[in-house]
């Protein structure tokens, strides 16, 4: 076996003995992953189409609107707790050993624990656009973020190998 790939076996060892918070957030990752985060809601946003779509959009607007950086800064508020809530789904994942496969047919699942945390947070926000443009948009978001999962299994099995 060469160094590069003894490296990388040692690597991913590592991270499976490591939960997923402390992968995901681990001070050479969590920007990166942040990044990543921020760009798959902007790719998932900009998928959707029709009138549902165009309430997505314009509702994603509003609120990237508040203050430039707003999305990234939700995102690495809510990047630990949405972690910590996925670690158990996560570990299950990958023992199944196709953590992608398994995160998509336990799509619903993953978009209640997510949606539970935001939920929490939407209603204690302090900004009335927040507030108000979560609980439009609240009766298709578990539509949505399960349709995100696959993009977010690759996401997590990128930045855990």
């Amino acid at each position: 076996m060469g160094l590069g790939a003894a490296t990388g076996l040692r690597n991913a060892r590592r991270s499976s003995r490591m939960g997923l918070s402390e992968t995901l957030l681990d001070a050479n990752k969590k920007s990166k992953v942040v990044a990543d985060c921020c760009t798959l809601v902007d790719e998932e946003v900009a998928s959707k189409s029709g009138l549902s779509g165009l309430a997505v959009k314009a509702g994603y607007a509003a609120v990237k609107g508040i203050k430039p950086g707003f999305i990234q800064q939700v995102v690495e508020k809510l990047l630990p707790e949405f972690a910590k809530k996925l670690d158990p789904i996560w570990t299950e994942a990958t023992s199944s050993g196709n953590p992608s496969s398994f995160f998509t047919s336990n799509r619903s699942r993953i978009a209640d624990a997510l949606l539970s945390i935001t939920d929490e947070k939407a209603k204690s926000s302090s900004s009335g656009v927040v507030r108000g443009t979560y609980e439009k948009l609240r009766g298709s978001a578990k539509k949505n973020v399960e349709e995100a999962v696959p993009r977010l299994a690759q996401l997590i099995q990128k930045h855990t190998a």
